[in-house]
């Protein structure tokens, strides 16, 4: 077994919000066994020295898309499925090499990839995939284009596609079992309108309360849980009190449906660098004018969103969903985080919230014994300065994921 000790770092103790400086963190094999400030003296211990550098937890991602290579979803779903894979295999790598040691996939990847990263085959974040998201007919993962006549969804079969189309109380048992048998961690539907997709406003709900406690029986009863895209306080409260657990993007919520979302405990996975993104760079990558459109009415409402989740309590994990070219911008989302809440609460979101919505709180996002060794060493201190973690890793030194150095310089 292999014993990897880095030395003397600061290291950042994120339920406290403190460095305990020149601490010691010793690894065995995939696992933390000590945080220590005494001499650590074993002399078979590969040492790596983090004197004055940041030593934290890797973060997690809660809201990504790494199959999705294409910023137009209908014609990335068009790909051939060989080529939607070897493209996903770049930004898996880029990640990693930010620090995001886990990901938890909301539309797209599945098992298959899942173990091509756990058994090593491709460099990449630890991926919890909800296989295809769920959509009703004309919903946000309905890309077909609008038509005299509405040709039957080919979704399912296609590698690049993040969602299925699926309608009616039995069909929506029937496909979230589909999804966990082929390897969900959890499931992902579409509550509400979206962005990326051609047909659907934005204020609409979607699926009706029988499916959405349907889909979330079926997920409660496989031992997981349902993660709902929805923008709107009405759709957000709606998906909520029928039992969904995470609220993707919320862009548009109000005061109440925050406080339904507390009294439920259900968490929300913000993703504004997507919107930023999508505003400067949508168009030139090839996202639909109509989806172009949409951007600009749910960019300035997410910061305000911030600030109505913190005042009602609700805990935020943190989410990039972009597309295409744009997955370089996924550690932005610090910086805006940092902007409206404090570096403090931004990095939580990566970190110590993130691994409590993948069910895996004190296992990720922590520097403590007993943890999985996902570590990373970071110049600078980003409780004093975002910086240091909000570019294209650059400042990320090293990169430590289940004990096993993945990035080094």
């Amino acid at each position: 077994m292999t014993t990897i000790v880095i030395q003397g770092g600061n290291v950042l103790d994120l339920e406290r919000g403190e460095l305990l400086e020149h601490h010691h963190v010793v690894i065995e094999g995939e696992r933390i066994v000590e945080v220590t400030d005494r001499i650590v003296d074993l002399p078979n211990a590969r040492v790596i020295d983090a004197k004055d550098k940041t030593v934290m937890p890797g973060f997690i991602d809660c809201h990504v898309h790494v199959l999705a290579s294409n910023a137009n979803l209908g014609a990335n779903a068009a790909q051939p499925n060989i080529l939607a894979a070897i493209r996903a295999l770049p930004i898996l790598e880029a990640m990693l090499s930010r620090g995001f040691t886990s990901v938890r996939d909301a539309g797209g990847a599945d098992w298959a990839l899942m173990q091509a990263v756990e058994t090593g085959l491709v460099p990449g974040p630890r991926i919890f995939p909800s296989g295809k998201a769920l959509s009703q007919t004309g919903g946000h993962g309905d890309f077909r284009p609008r038509n005299d006549v509405l040709e039957p969804c080919s979704c399912c079969f296609r590698a690049g596609a993040i969602a299925r189309v699926v309608d009616g109380v039995d069909a929506v048992r029937l496909a979230v079992r589909e999804e966990i048998q082929k390897g969900a961690t959890q499931i992902k539907i579409m509550a509400s309108g979206g962005v990326a997709s051609p047909t659907d406003p934005i204020n609409n709900t979607q699926y009706s309360e029988d499916e959405i406690r349907a889909i979330v029986a079926e997920a409660e009863a496989a031992n997981t849980y349902v993660m709902a895209h929805a923008y709107t306080g009405r759709a957000i409260a709606r998906a909520v009190r029928c039992g969904v657990r995470t609220i993707e993007h919320g862009n548009l919520v109000d005061e109440a449906a925050a406080n339904v979302m507390r009294e439920h405990g259900a968490f929300v996975v913000p993703t504004l660098v997507t919107y930023d993104a999508l505003a400067k760079h949508g168009a030139q990558y090839g996202m639909p004018p109509e989806s172009v459109a949409k951007v600009a009415s749910v960019q300035r409402a997410g910061r305000e969103s911030l600030e109505i989740y913190a005042r009602a309590g609700v805990p935020m994990g943190f989410g990039s969903d972009l597309l295409g070219e744009m997955h370089e911008f996924q550690s932005g989302e610090f910086r805006i985080r940092a902007e409206v809440l404090g570096n403090l609460e931004a990095l939580r979101s990566a970190t110590t919230v993130a691994a409590e919505i993948v069910g895996l709180k004190g296992k990720l996002g922590a520097i403590v014994a007993g943890a999985t060794a996902d570590v990373l060493v970071v110049d600078g201190n980003p409780l004093k300065d975002i910086d240091a973690v909000s570019g294209n890793g650059e400042r990320i030194q090293v990169v430590l994921q289940a004990g096993k150095v993945v990035k080094e310089h």
